[in-house]
């Protein structure tokens, strides 16, 4: 049992002083070699200082007993969606941002789908000073590439990369013709992101079916070969032009097939939580809670997505977090929008998975953390290590709490993971030293920092 040793509230403690040193006894530490050491950990200014099996350090403003518990990098999630500016009835950077700390996510890679959009530097600067408003965790953001914004995409800074539609997408972000493509692949060196669907595929396909309502549908309008096809062009302009590539939500197992064979060394690939352990046949359980972009596969692919992250095809996990309201959610297909949420749940859900035996701590780590840092460049995150940034998060792998509705931040206030038993839920999440949430608590004084992309 984790406990605060001061003489003050936890919050308190923080509020008064400022803390610059935060010590951490007697935790099972992930240390960088994927070894654990039991021991403790000292934190002064923001960064590491101190890693060992025990540490005498002088009068530290705040002790934390973290005895049970084990000490992970914090969970840099590059691929969510919080809704603001113009859509915050979803979801707000501040309420987006209490459902990452109660999750261990301490950093978090946004998308460029707001109202406005973000495509040029106006939009970025503005969400940046959002962010440093009202984020308790750090921050950074996608710049969106249009048809016609190439100039944008060349110069705003700072930012973690392109971000491009290649479907499931309208209006300015939609940008799926090859003609379209090759001049941001071809000019600069940013790192481009892709959503890949085959745009023209997907309008065919709705006309083909458009006459059924099921959710259930929605897997077989985006079928496997919407996303084989996008991968493949994607792909063929990465190679043509050498450029860094990243393709987001990898969700069929030919995409992986594709990427086993020829996936260059400049290029990077995630998986959500959602596609490695919901299923087509997760519509018969939630209807529409279950509809996402790209859609869930059949039962096989989770198996064949598990075996690619497991051996390297696919490098890293993202969440997709993507919330709408329950009234929207409720709309008869296709008036239903695409996504779910999944701040909250994404490292609990893969813990429990090393608890199956499906995989190991250090990997679930390195694929939420440590193998993010350093696909997107960023400096001194993802490792428990010296010198590194006291982003950190102390788990109890012992005990198991179910996803229920009335424990969540995420504004939604729902999950497709409602009723899944989970153990590995952050207890405390620390942000540049700062304790942001413990044990059900969030201080919501701390802020979060912009991310650096070297």
């Amino acid at each position: 049992m984790a406990r605060l040793n001061y003489s003050q509230n936890l919050f308190g403690a923080i509020n008064t002083y400022t803390m610059t040193h935060l010590l951490i006894r007697h935790a099972r530490i992930l240390l960088p070699d994927a070894q654990f050491l039991l021991g403790d950990v000292l934190l002064q200014d923001g960064k590491i200082l101190e890693v060992a099996s025990e540490i005498v350090a002088p009068n530290p403003s705040i002790v934390i007993d973290a005895t049970g518990l084990t000490l992970l990098p914090g969970v840099i999630d590059p691929q969510v969606h919080f809704r603001e500016p113009g859509l915050k009835h979803k979801e707000d950077l501040f309420t987006a941002t209490c459902a990452c700390a109660k999750g261990g996510v301490t950093s978090f890679l946004e998308m460029p789908n707001t109202r406005p959009l973000t495509i040029t530097q106006g939009a970025l600067n503005d969400k940046l000073h959002l962010a440093a408003q009202k984020c308790l965790v750090n921050y950074g953001f996608f710049i969106g590439a249009t048809p016609d914004n190439l100039p944008d995409l060349l110069t705003a800074n700072p930012t973690c990369g392109i971000k491009i539609f290649m479907g499931s997408a309208h209006g300015k972000l939609l940008v799926s013709r090859e003609a379209e493509l090759e001049p941001i692949f071809a000019e600069g060196t940013r790192l481009i992101a892709v959503h890949a669907e085959d745009q023209t595929r997907i309008i065919q396909r709705r006309q083909k079916f458009s006459n059924i309502i099921h959710p259930a549908i929605h897997s077989q309008i985006q079928d496997e070969k919407v996303a084989l096809n996008a991968t493949k062009l994607a792909l063929k302009l990465s190679n043509k032009y050498q450029r860094r590539l990243h393709i987001l939500h990898l969700s069929t197992g030919i995409e992986t097939k594709l990427l086993r064979e020829s996936k260059p060394n400049w290029v990077t690939t995630e998986v959500t939580p959602q596609h490695l352990l919901l299923n087509t046949e997760t519509y018969n359980r939630i209807g529409t809670l279950a509809q996402m972009n790209p859609p869930l596969r059949s039962p096989e692919n989770n198996d064949i997505l598990w075996e690619a992250l497991l051996d390297g095809v696919i490098d890293f996990i993202a969440t997709d977090h993507a919330p709408h309201t329950l009234e929207e959610k409720a709309k008869i297909y296709p008036d239903s929008p695409s996504g779910m949420p999944g701040v909250e749940t994404s490292l609990p859900l893969m813990l429990t998975q090393t608890k199956l035996g499906r995989c190991s701590i250090p990997q679930v780590a390195n694929w939420m953390s440590t193998a993010v840092a350093k696909a997107y460049k960023i400096p001194n995150k993802g490792l428990i290590k010296p010198g590194y940034d006291a982003d950190l998060v102390l788990v109890d792998l012992e005990n198991y709490t179910p996803v229920r509705r009335k424990d969540l931040q995420t504004k939604c206030g729902w999950s497709p993971f409602e009723g899944w038993k989970l153990t590995g839920w952050p207890i405390i999440t620390i942000i540049g030293g700062q304790i942001v949430y413990e044990r059900g608590k969030l201080n919501t004084d701390v802020r979060g920092k912009p991310l650096k992309f070297e």
